[in-house]
């Protein structure tokens, strides 16, 4: 089926090129089941319509299956923990926490948005293609691009693209792109990748002082 989507793809790609994006697809993919964590830093840019210049911040994130931690910042404005059963966001700086339950959600453009949190990180080869359309893949200086539109018109409603880049060498991830519906983008570019490192379990758990505030925005 993938193969046949690559050969459908945008003139970004050509048709003769189709089997070698496809196989390097594939080999991606294999790597990724036996990826256990990784850990990188990131130079982060939003571009917003209203502003000139893009705004540009650097992070850190660590991923681990069903968990990952994201700290924008230096010193941390912005953390995000994705745990088994909830999103939590933190702004330390506004001493305010934000929690969003991963399952339970009725079906509607809230629960396509959280469908499309792992998107920069995928696992899984057919829950890929079941969630997304491949518009286009291009190799590019030993980097594949390959270029998703989410299948669920009110998942469209938040994000309208997706592009996720990885080093043809190892496999290591190199950015992710998410163009939004408003015309704004986030991308995100990583550096020193490390592979399946030890993350302590802690890590991911989301320990906040008593004087912050807790708030539950889909329960309102």
């Amino acid at each position: 089926m993938l193969g046949l989507l690559f050969s459908l793809a945008a003139p970004l790609s050509r048709a003769a090129e189709a089997p070698k994006l496809d196989g390097l697809f594939g080999q991606w993919f294999a790597v990724q089941t036996n990826l256990q964590s990784w850990s990188a830093d990131f130079t982060q840019t939003r571009s917003l319509k209203v502003l000139a210049q893009p705004l540009i911040s650097t992070g850190k994130v660590w991923v681990a299956t069903s968990r990952f931690r994201w700290e924008l910042g230096q010193p941390p404005q912005t953390i995000a923990l994705r745990q088994p059963d909830q999103l939590v966001i933190i702004y330390p700086r506004l001493k305010r926490a934000e929690k969003y339950p991963l399952s339970g959600v009725p079906a509607g453009p809230v629960k396509d948005a959280f469908a499309l949190l792992d998107a920069s990180l995928p696992r899984d080869r057919a829950a890929m293609e079941d969630r997304f359309n491949l518009l286009s893949a291009t190799e590019t200086n030993a980097t594949l691009l390959v270029r998703l539109q989410p299948k669920s018109a009110s998942a469209r409603k938040f994000i309208s693209e997706i592009v996720i880049g990885f080093h043809t060498n190892n496999f290591a991830i190199a950015m992710t792109e998410m163009q939004f519906a408003d015309g704004s983008i986030l991308r995100n570019d990583f550096t020193n990748v490390v592979l399946n490192p030890a993350i302590p379990p802690e890590k991911f758990e989301a320990v906040l002082a008593p004087d912050v505030t807790v708030v539950e925005p889909l329960h309102r």
